[in-house]
């Protein structure tokens, strides 16, 4: 029973990337200290990582789950963390948007905002949206187009290419984030390019829903005291949020 109880909550954590404490004590109707015990044991084997009020899964620092997952993945957060940081833009703004799921919601939300903005972008799908509206300007970065994501990268173009720019906002998405290391991610050649809209922007804004909090990718991209503000959901456990604060990081929590 034990054994095929851990092997469920693994499987939840594969589809989801975190379960809740509290979720998994209605789901298999068993006490608070049965679940505990059964995420530290899971821990211990390195299967999962517990978080404020319940687990998340251990992924491979090297390694990013492909496109298509993560855009099933928490969907309904990354909408309301869409919707949350594209009410940070104002009129007259010149803002970087990074390719991801989360920032791709961010573009939807903003193309319905009559706002007349500058989008620099190295994210086709991002720069193909936007163009669609009239008050919008977009400039696309140029470089080596990855396959899957339509990004845009590559160090002798694309970050020469952003070192062109200087932006009021940026919008990040993260392969992890956490108070010790700040924002990770997966792909060398593209944390390259946004080391270099940090230190070329006014204001940096990280979205991240709740599964990437406490997770560390391979490649640094900036200390938690480089950001600015964090949009997440209300899936983030309270000692993430409060860790971050302490930092000086504006934690926002998309309703």
């Amino acid at each position: 029973m034990v054994f095929h109880r851990r092997e469920e909550i693994i499987a939840m954590l594969k589809k989801d990337g975190s379960v809740r404490v509290a979720s998994l004590v209605e789901c298999f109707s068993v006490s608070i200290e049965t679940i505990r015990r059964d995420l530290e044991a899971l821990e211990a084997e390195g299967l999962l990582k517990r978080v404020y009020g319940g687990a998340v899964l251990v992924s491979r620092r090297s390694v990013e789950p492909v496109f298509s997952d993560r855009q099933i993945k928490n969907a309904a957060e990354k909408e309301l963390i869409g919707k949350a940081a594209a009410a940070f833009v104002e009129d007259g703004d010149v803002i970087g948007i990074d390719v991801g799921t989360t920032t791709m919601e961010m573009a939807k939300a903003l193309k319905e905002r009559d706002v007349s903005v500058i989008v620099i972008t190295n994210s086709i799908p991002v720069a193909a949206l936007l163009s669609e509206s009239e008050r919008i300007e977009v400039i696309l970065i140029g470089g080596r187009v990855r396959r899957g994501e339509l990004s845009v990268g590559g160090h002798a173009i694309a970050d020469a290419n952003m070192r062109l720019f200087q932006t009021d906002k940026l919008f990040l998405g993260v392969g992890g984030i956490s108070d010790r290391f700040g924002i990770t991610d997966y792909r060398e050649e593209e944390t390259a390019f946004r080391r270099i809209g940090v230190e070329r922007t006014k204001e940096v804004y990280a979205l991240a829903d709740h599964s990437k909090f406490g997770v560390t990718a391979m490649n640094h991209v900036c200390d938690p005291e480089k950001i600015d503000v964090v949009v997440t959901d209300a899936g983030t456990g309270r000692d993430a949020v409060a860790a971050l604060r302490k930092k000086g990081v504006r934690v926002i929590t998309a309703e």
